[in-house]
């Protein structure tokens, strides 16, 4: 995967039948500004030991996407977590819903996309799903379909465009 050269919009238009679009709203904090692969889920609610077992496992050509309820009072991902996902390659994360460090999480070669920044971490009950279908911002996320994004926005297909 070249995620240096992805460009939504290109994509967009080379590939109008197969890509769903994600409503915008998403806010990049990455260190790496555009990012794509393979789509692994995590659906939870204010407690993010899913993220933290993830993140943890190999990511090579994989994004995370975690469906946080669209939470905006507790951060489901920080430094150590986003820094761990780099150690282990994953190619970024989406989050719905608020990560936090912000600055330590931009000078990381990761890609991160959420909906805003909290400073309060989160519970750690291990209640959550992973590999399940999650839907928001218009779009569901099915695990292994394929995530592109940039600061553009954010692209889904069934099958990969690079």
């Amino acid at each position: 995967m070249t995620s240096n050269h992805i460009s939504t919009p290109d994509l967009c238009d080379e590939f109008p039948e197969l890509i769903q679009v994600v409503e915008p709203g998403f806010i990049n904090f990455g260190g790496r500004e555009t990012f794509g692969g393979k789509i692994a889920t995590i659906k939870c609610f204010e407690d993010n030991s899913l993220v933290r077992d993830l993140v943890a496992e190999e990511g090579a050509g994989r994004v995370l996407v975690v469906d946080a309820g669209g939470s905006m009072r507790r951060a489901c991902l920080g430094d150590m977590l986003a820094e761990k996902a780099f150690n282990n390659n994953w190619e970024g994360i989406l989050m719905y819903g608020c990560i936090r460090d912000v600055d330590e999480i931009s000078q990381l070669q990761l890609g991160v996309q959420a909906l805003g920044s909290h400073p309060m971490k989160t519970e750690k009950k291990g209640i959550g799903e992973r590999d399940v279908a999650v839907t928001f911002g218009g779009v569901t996320f099915n695990p292994g379909e394929y995530l592109y994004a940039d600061n553009n926005g954010v692209i889904v297909s069934p099958k990969p465009l690079m």
